[in-house]
C-alpha cells in the first residue's frame, strides 16, 4: 500500500532561497490538504546584497505566472545580458561571457573555429563581435530577444535586483496563496526517536512547529541538515580559495550597463551589479592573501558613487553538503552550499534544487532511492559549476601570490580533461548535469588567452577571402541590429520604472 502523501511542509528560513521556496510550493501544491508554513525571524539579516541571476529565473518567474515588468519595478531591477570580466587574465584584458552564442555553424563547425584561424592570421577583432548579446551589453543597449528578428533574436538575457525586495515580493505572492508565516528564532529542532526524522521545531516563544516534510533555507548555520541531523560538509577552499567577501552598495553612478562586471583584484575580484537605484558592489577575495582592512580598501576605492553605509563582512567556506537531502530534510540555498558569486549561480542553485524536489515529490515513505538519486544529481551540478569557477582562475598569468598558487594547485580529474581536450583541439567535452554549455566555455577560455593548439581543419575547405567576408557579414549584421536596440536606462524608464521613493 503506498504511503500516506505529505500533509504539511515547513520551510526553515526566509530570504530569497525560504521565499522561493514557499511560492514555488504554494503554486504547485494547489491541494488544500498540503499546509505551507516558513519560519522566520525579522532578528536574522540575510546574506542578500543585491542579486544577480542567469536566465534560467524567467522560467521560474514564467511558471508562478509573474509579470516580468511588474516584478523588475517592484525589485527596483535591470537587465542583464552576461558578465565582463576586467583584468582576468591579465591585467588590461576585457572578455564577456554572454547569454548567448558566437552564431550557428558553419560547415557544420561552431564559429570559433572560424575565428581561430582568423585570430592566427593576424585579424585584430575579439570574438565577442560574433556574439550578439555582448554587441548590445558594449553599447548600452538592451530589448528582449522577441523584439527583434532573425539570428539577432538568438540570445537570452536575466536580471539584476534588490534580493531583499525579491524576497518579499515572493512573500507577498505565497502568503496570498496561503503560505502561513511564523515569526521567531528556532531554539530546537526535535527529532523522532524511533526514526530519526525532524519532527519539530521549538520556537524561543515557547511554541512548536511540526511537520511532515522540512525545507532547510537556515543559511550557513544549516540547522537541520547539520546540526540536527549531522550531514558534513565538504570543504572545496583547496580548490577555490577565496574565503571572504565584503558589500556595500553606493549611490548610482556611470552608466546602467545591462550586465554584471567582474574586475580581477590582486587576491581576488570586484562585483559590480547596476539597479536602478543604487549600485550593488562587493569584493570576494582569499584572507590567506590580504587582510579585511586592505579588502575594504580596495572596494570602496573603487566605486561608481559614494557608499550608502558600511561595508558588511561575510566570511564563508566553499563547498557542498555531503547530502543535500536527509531523512526528511533538504537543504536549499547556502543550508546546502556556496560556490562564489562569480557567475550568478546562487538563486541558479536554488531554483534548481526546488524543481528537483518537484520532480521526485516524496511521500510520507520518504522513499530512500529518490533521495539517493536527488543527492547524485545536486552533487554533479555543484561539481560542474565548481569546475568552471576554476576555470577561471587556474590559467591566469597574473603575478601577484593568490593568482600563482591557484595557477599551481591541483584541479579536479573531469576539469583536467576538459582543459586537456581544449587545448588539443578546440573543443569542449561537456558532461550531464553541466550548467554552462560550449559558449561560456569558450568565451572564458578565450578571454582568458587559453588558445587551443589548432583549429577544426575543415575549416581550411573556406577559401581565406570566403571566410573573411562571411565572418565580415556576421560581424556587420550583429552590430546593425545592436544599434537598432534603445538604451538600456530608456528601456527601463518606459517599460518598468522602480515606483518613486515617498
Amino acid at each position: 500500500m503506498r504511503p500516506d502523501p505529505i500533509r504539511k511542509i515547513v520551510i526553515a528560513g526566509g530570504g530569497t532561497a525560504g521565499w522561493m521556496a514557499a511560492a514555488l510550493f504554494a503554486h504547485m501544491l494547489k491541494h488544500p490538504a498540503a499546509e505551507i508554513v516558513l519560519v522566520e525571524s525579522d532578528e536574522i539579516g540575510t546574506i542578500g546584497v543585491g542579486e544577480a541571476t542567469v536566465p534560467l529565473i524567467a522560467q521560474f518567474n514564467g511558471v508562478l505566472g509573474i509579470d516580468e515588468q511588474d516584478f523588475v519595478a517592484k525589485t527596483n531591477g535591470s537587465f542583464k545580458l552576461g558578465i565582463e570580466f576586467r583584468d582576468w587574465g591579465e591585467a588590461g584584458n576585457v572578455h564577456f561571457n554572454g547569454f548567448g552564442d558566437y552564431g550557428d555553424a558553419i560547415q557544420g563547425i561552431s564559429p570559433h573555429h572560424h575565428w581561430l584561424k582568423l585570430h592566427r592570421l593576424g585579424d585584430p577583432a575579439p570574438i565577442e563581435d560574433w556574439s550578439m548579446p555582448y554587441a548590445a551589453a558594449r553599447r548600452g543597449k538592451f530589448v528582449p530577444p522577441q523584439a527583434m528578428q532573425g539570428e539577432a533574436a538568438f540570445y537570452k538575457y536575466a536580471y539584476h535586483f534588490d534580493a531583499g525586495l525579491y524576497a518579499r515580493y515572493l512573500r507577498t505572492y505565497a502568503e496570498a496563496r496561503g503560505v502561513t508565516r511564523r515569526e521567531g528564532r528556532i531554539a530546537e529542532v526535535k527529532l523522532d526517536p524511533a526514526t530519526g526524522n525532524v519532527s519539530g521545531l521549538r520556537m524561543d516563544d515557547g511554541g512548536e512547529v511540526d511537520g511532515d516534510f522540512f525545507i532547510d533555507c537556515t543559511g550557513f548555520a544549516a540547522l537541520l541538515i547539520g546540526k540536527a541531523l549531522g550531514v558534513g560538509y565538504e570543504d572545496w577552499s583547496d580548490l577555490l580559495p577565496c574565503d571572504r567577501a565584503v558589500a556595500v552598495g553606493c549611490e548610482a553612478g556611470g552608466e546602467m550597463t545591462p550586465f554584471t562586471r567582474s574586475t580581477a583584484r590582486a587576491a581576488g575580484w570586484q562585483w559590480r551589479i547596476p539597479l536602478q537605484h543604487r549600485t550593488g558592489n562587493g569584493h570576494v577575495y582569499a584572507s590567506a592573501f590580504i587582510s579585511d582592512d586592505e579588502a575594504v580598501a580596495t572596494l570602496v576605492g573603487n566605486l561608481d558613487g559614494a557608499p550608502l553605509g558600511e561595508p558588511r563582512l561575510l566570511r564563508f567556506v566553499t563547498g557542498r553538503r555531503a547530502k543535500f537531502w536527509e531523512k526528511n530534510v533538504v537543504a536549499v540555498g547556502l543550508a546546502a552550499g556556496f560556490l562564489e558569486p562569480l557567475e550568478s549561480s546562487s538563486i541558479q542553485l536554488i531554483q534548481t534544487g526546488l524543481a528537483r524536489i518537484f520532480e521526485l515529490l516524496p511521500d510520507l515513505g520518504f522513499d530512500p532511492v529518490l533521495i539517493e538519486e536527488y543527492n547524485r544529481v545536486t552533487a554533479s551540478e555543484y561539481e560542474k559549476i565548481r569546475d568552471f569557477l576554476i576555470a577561471h582562475y587556474c590559467r591566469s598569468r597574473r603575478p601577484e601570490p593568490m593568482w600563482a598558487h591557484c595557477r599551481e594547485a591541483a584541479i579536479p580529474e573531469g576539469l583536467a580533461y576538459k582543459l586537456k581536450v581544449w587545448e588539443a583541439a578546440g573543443r569542449v567535452p561537456l558532461y550531464t548535469e553541466e550548467s554552462y554549455q560550449e559558449a561560456s566555455w569558450v568565451s572564458i577560455l578565450i578571454g582568458n588567452g587559453v588558445l587551443p593548439k589548432r583549429y577544426d581543419p575543415i575549416v581550411d575547405q573556406l577559401s581565406i577571402e570566403h571566410l573573411r567576408g562571411g565572418m565580415a557579414a556576421r560581424r556587420a549584421a550583429i552590430a546593425r541590429a545592436a544599434e537598432s536596440m534603445p538604451d538600456h536606462a530608456t528601456f527601463i524608464r518606459r517599460a518598468c520604472p522602480a515606483p518613486v521613493a515617498a
